[in-house]
C-alpha cells in the first residue's frame, strides 16, 4: 500500500497484526519513502503502543510547508499587469513594426443566441474564446429587440433611459412614429438618448469608426465617429473583414482606437427559418469563418496581445414557428380592437387608446382575460411593470403593455397569421433562448485568465467540466452571465478613458475583480 511499509500492520478491531510474509517470517522489510529497515530487528508488535506515524507526519509537514510557501508567494510577488494598463497618455505598444495605441474592436452579430456556441458548428469562435475568455451568457434588456439592445450596448442605458423602447414605437411628445423599416426616419438623432461609447472615446480624443452599427449618423450633440459606413442589407462578410482591417492598417496618426461593426444575417436566418433550422447553422458557420478570419488577420500583424477583440449579439432567437393565436378582438371585441390608436413592440403589444376611448375598461377586460386563459400574455401598466424590465419611466412606453408567454402569439383578424415568422424574439429576458453571446480576446482576456489561475477571482469563473457545456474545452475560462449594461463600462475602461465615462446603468466596479 504506497505510503507504508513492507511489514507494515494492518489495523483490525483496534489491534495490530502482522502479515504473514513479513515480519512473522523474518523477512527484510523497506519502507516505501526510503527508509531501511533490512538490517534491524523485527519486534513483535506491543499493543499497547500508538502505530508508526512518522511517514505521514513528514508527508503532512511538506504539503503544509509548500500551501504557506504558495500564499506568501501570492501576497509579495504582484500578478502581471493588464498589458494595456502599460499604456500611459500616449505612450505607445509596438507589434514590432508599428505602434499602437489602446484599441478595441467590437463586433456584434444580430440575432446570436449563447447556445449556438454549443452545436459544433463554430470551432474558430470556440478557439478565440479558448485563448480568450467567454460568459455563460450576456443577459439582453426587455424589449428584447434589436434596436432598443443595440443602443443598450452603446450606451449602457436601459431602453426607458435612452429612449429605444421597441423596434416600432410612437412618441406622444413629436407625435410621431419611430419605425425600425424607415432608414431615415430612425437616423435622426432626436429618437437616441444617451451617449454612446463612440462619443465618449470622441470626446476623450480618440479616433472612432463605425460599420453599420445600428444608431443615429450624428448624436443630438452633433457628435459623430471619425469614420462611418452606415447600414446596408445584404453586405458580404468580406467585405466587412476587410473594412475592419484597413482601418486596422492606417497609419498611426489615422487610425481608430474604437471599431465597431454589425451583421444581421444570423437574426435574419433565425426569423425566415427558425432557430433549429439548416440555414441557421450554415449562417453560423459563414459566421464563424469570418471569426476566423479577424483572429488571423490580426494575428498575422502581432495584434492579438495588442487588440481587444469582443464578438456579442443583441438577444437570442425563440421557435415560434408553430404557436398559440390570441386574437384581441375575442378579448376586446370589434369596437374594443377599434379603439386602439397605436400598437407599439411586436410580439408585445403595447397599445394606446383613443382619447374616447374607456381605457381602464379594456385594461381590466385585458387583465381579466390573462387570468382566465393561463396567463398566457401578462398585461402591464407603468405601475405594475415588473421592476426587472426597467421599463416604465418614459412616455414613449404604452400605458398598457401586453407581453405574450413563449408560446404564444398576439394578433388581431384583420392581421391574421401571416406575419409571423419561424423564429422571433423580444419575449422576457429572463428566457434562456433570449440569452446574448459574449467572447472576448486579448489583453482583457489575458489578465483576466491570470487572475482565475492566481486563485485570486476564482470564484468569478464557472466550472469548464459541467456537463452542460458540451463544446467547452477544458482550459476555456467561462466568466458568469451578466446584463448587457455592463458592456459599455468595460470598452470605456479597456480604452483607458474612465474620466470621460458618461452616467449610465452599469454596475460601478462590475469589471475591476477582472483586472
Amino acid at each position: 500500500m504506497p505510503g507504508s511499509c513492507g511489514g507494515a500492520y494492518v489495523h483490525e478491531s483496534s489491534k495490530w497484526s502482522t502479515r504473514k510474509d513479513s515480519a512473522r517470517n523474518g523477512e527484510k522489510a523497506k519502507c516505501l519513502l526510503g527508509a531501511d529497515y533490512s538490517n534491524k530487528e523485527v519486534r513483535s508488535p506491543d499493543y499497547n503502543q500508538t502505530p508508526p506515524t512518522l511517514c505521514w507526519k513528514k508527508t503532512k509537514w511538506i504539503v503544509v510547508l509548500i500551501t504557506l510557501l504558495v500564499f506568501v508567494r501570492r501576497l509579495f510577488i504582484p500578478l502581471p499587469p493588464h498589458p494595456n494598463q502599460t499604456f500611459v497618455g500616449e505612450k505607445l505598444r509596438s507589434n514590432g513594426t508599428h505602434d499602437f495605441k489602446r484599441t478595441v474592436v467590437l463586433i456584434s452579430i444580430d440575432g446570436f443566441r449563447a447556445d449556438y456556441l454549443d452545436r459544433g458548428l463554430t470551432p474558430h469562435l470556440l478557439n478565440i474564446s479558448k485563448q480568450g475568455i467567454r460568459a455563460k451568457f450576456m443577459r439582453p434588456i426587455f424589449p428584447t429587440l434589436t434596436f432598443p439592445n443595440h443602443w443598450t450596448l452603446m450606451t449602457g442605458l436601459y431602453a426607458e433611459s435612452h429612449g429605444i423602447v421597441a423596434n416600432n414605437f410612437w412618441d406622444p411628445a413629436s407625435r410621431s412614429e419611430f419605425h425600425y423599416s424607415n432608414v431615415k426616419s430612425w437616423r435622426n438623432a432626436s429618437w437616441w438618448f444617451g451617449e454612446p461609447m463612440w462619443e465618449t472615446a470622441r470626446r476623450a480624443g480618440l479616433i472612432t469608426a463605425n460599420l453599420m452599427w445600428l444608431g443615429p449618423t450624428k448624436t443630438s450633440s452633433g457628435v459623430e465617429s471619425t469614420y462611418f459606413v452606415p447600414w446596408k442589407d445584404n453586405v458580404p462578410l468580406k467585405e466587412k473583414l476587410d473594412q475592419i482591417i484597413s482601418w486596422v492598417d492606417l497609419p498611426l496618426l489615422k487610425r481608430p482606437q474604437l471599431i465597431l461593426a454589425y451583421d444581421q444575417s444570423l437574426d435574419h436566418a433565425g426569423h425566415t427559418n427558425g432557430p433549429m433550422s439548416v440555414a441557421v447553422n450554415r449562417t453560423l458557420q459563414q459566421i464563424d469563418g469570418f471569426a476566423r478570419d479577424i483572429h488571423a488577420e490580426l494575428q498575422a500583424r502581432n495584434l492579438t496581445d495588442i487588440v481587444d477583440t469582443i464578438f456579442v449579439s443583441d438577444h437570442g432567437m425563440a421557435d415560434t414557428s408553430q404557436p398559440e393565436f390570441i386574437y384581441m378582438d375575442d378579448i376586446l371585441g370589434a369596437d374594443g380592437v377599434k379603439m386602439i390608436e397605436h400598437e407599439d413592440g411586436w410580439p408585445s403589444m403595447g397599445l394606446r387608446f383613443r382619447p374616447q376611448a374607456n381605457e381602464t375598461h379594456y385594461l381590466q377586460t385585458l387583465i381579466q382575460a390573462s387570468e382566465a386563459n393561463g396567463h398566457k400574455f401578462d398585461v402591464y401598466t407603468h405601475k405594475t411593470m415588473p421592476k426587472r424590465y426597467h421599463f416604465s419611466n418614459s412616455d414613449r412606453i404604452a400605458p398598457i403593455y401586453v407581453v405574450p408567454k413563449l408560446g404564444y402569439a398576439l394578433t388581431t383578424y384583420e392581421q391574421g397569421t401571416a406575419g409571423m415568422s419561424a423564429g422571433n424574439h423580444g419575449y422576457d429576458n429572463m428566457e434562456p433562448s433570449m440569452r446574448a453571446v459574449f467572447i472576448a480576446q486579448g489583453p482583457f482576456s489575458t489578465v483576466a485568465k491570470a487572475l482565475q489561475r492566481s486563485g485570486l477571482s476564482a470564484y468569478h469563473f464557472l466550472s469548464c467540466l459541467d456537463a452542460v457545456w458540451r463544446a467547452v474545452p477544458d482550459d476555456t475560462h467561462i466568466i458568469e452571465g451578466f446584463r448587457n449594461v455592463e458592456l459599455y463600462n468595460l470598452v470605456i475602461k479597456l480604452l483607458g478613458i474612465q474620466q470621460y465615462a458618461a452616467k449610465n446603468n452599469g454596475t460601478s466596479g462590475f469589471w475591476d475583480k477582472y483586472f
